[in-house]
């Protein structure tokens, strides 16, 4: 525990999420005695967003943490959280090393979850990684070269972003995009219309209404009974979170996410923030999904939060509503798909160049974001979700 006068704040993952609060926390406490220590495994900034991308052999800018936070006097620990004492406020790292913290901030993420089905975490490539991806793209080039097969499990924003770009990058390739749902089916018809002639036009094979039911070195089999030949198979649905929070017994839900307050707070550990798709966050109109839409916004939130706390100031309850859905088909299309707050399609769209050009600026927005953020409050966050969130409030 802290014995210092300085308020010691910690946190761990330097993902969007948790470099965006440090960083605005830094900003935001930079008169008072605080300390703040990110805590990351990798020295290198992940980003999430493009993660299709590098698997479809595209380099992406090499962006370090120390970079990012220089200037800021945020202190960098490369490491892995291992534990977290909650009664001595203490966070011990695959180093050996121990933080102690008067504030914890738990911006740890998700990854995605190849547990459920037989041969998937042996057999599947996923997005998860950077290095990873690497590989995956290296592979998929070797592939490309015979004219092989690449299915894409999951029919979700990931699966149709990473099986388009994977369409477009190799056109010699038969890639085939298994779903339960149809993609897209969160979209309106109008924007849905137009991803499916996407992917007609890229040649990408959908196999809708059905689950993979084992993945083997060379084939999926699906729960019709069919064997699908596969010479690279890549895993994009199901979600699962670090399972350090419920180890501490901080409250999670059956998720494993951490059970927040109407401030982002831990109801359990209110010393605990946690952000991003680490937190269970309800508005009035239901749980919020993990996204970079919303989980930047919890970032900010919980920084302004933690900085009015430590001056003594009330702190007004989060406030969030969803308003697009952007999706890239490729390098030379795209869709976006307007949303009311809780995510459901609206009447608008873009699609094509406008599209394309908006997509570019959501995926590039957080780094330029991170480095203002060092010399001013920016704005992450569009809208607070109007009359569909004032009841939380």
């Amino acid at each position: 525990m802290n014995t210092t006068d300085t308020h010691e704040i910690v946190v761990l993952g330097a993902g969007y999420t948790g470099m965006l609060a440090a960083l605005r926390l830094a900003r935001r406490t930079r008169k008072q005695a605080v300390r703040i220590t990110l805590v990351n495994p990798s020295a290198r900034f992940t980003e999430r967003l493009r993660m299709h991308q590098v698997a479809a052999g595209q380099e992406l800018a090499d962006y370090r943490i120390t970079d990012l936070l220089d200037g800021s006097g945020v202190a960098f620990h490369q490491a892995a959280a291992t534990a977290i004492d909650t009664a001595a406020r203490i966070v011990t790292l695959d180093d050996k090393a121990q933080l102690s913290y008067d504030t914890l901030v738990y911006a740890l993420g998700s990854s995605t979850d190849t547990s459920r089905v037989p041969g998937a975490d042996h057999h599947a490539w996923t997005l998860n990684d950077p290095r990873r991806a690497h590989a995956f793209s290296e592979r998929l080039t070797e592939v490309a070269r015979t004219g092989g097969a690449v299915t894409v499990c999951g029919g979700g924003l990931t699966g149709i972003e990473a099986a388009t770009e994977i369409a477009e990058s190799h056109p010699g390739l038969t890639v085939t995009l298994v779903s339960q749902a149809e993609p897209g089916a969160m979209m309106g018809d109008k924007a849905r219309a137009h991803l499916n002639r996407a992917l007609d036009r890229l040649g990408v094979r959908r196999i809708v209404g059905v689950k993979v039911t084992k993945v083997l070195p060379d084939a999926v089999h699906l729960s019709t009974g069919e064997l699908l030949t596969s010479d690279l198979t890549l895993w994009t649905t199901g979600v699962k979170v670090a399972p350090l929070a419920a180890a501490a017994g901080i409250a999670t839900d059956a998720r494993g996410l951490i059970v927040t307050d109407a401030t982002l707070r831990s109801v359990s550990h209110p010393e605990i923030r946690a952000i991003g798709d680490a937190a269970a966050v309800t508005q009035a109109w239901g749980p919020i999904h993990g996204t970079c839409q919303s989980g930047l916004p919890t970032a900010a939130y919980a920084a302004d939060a933690i900085a009015r706390e430590l001056r003594g100031k009330a702190v007004r309850p989060f406030r969030f509503g969803y308003i697009h859905q952007p999706v890239s088909l490729g390098r030379k299309d795209a869709v976006i798909q307007f949303t009311n707050a809780d995510d459901t399609p609206n009447r608008w769209y873009l699609r094509g160049r406008a599209a394309i050009a908006y997509k570019a600026m959501v995926s590039g927005s957080p780094v330029p974001s991170f480095k203002m953020s060092k010399h001013m409050t920016v704005s992450v966050q569009l809208s607070k979700g109007g009359r569909a969130t004032r009841k939380t409030a």
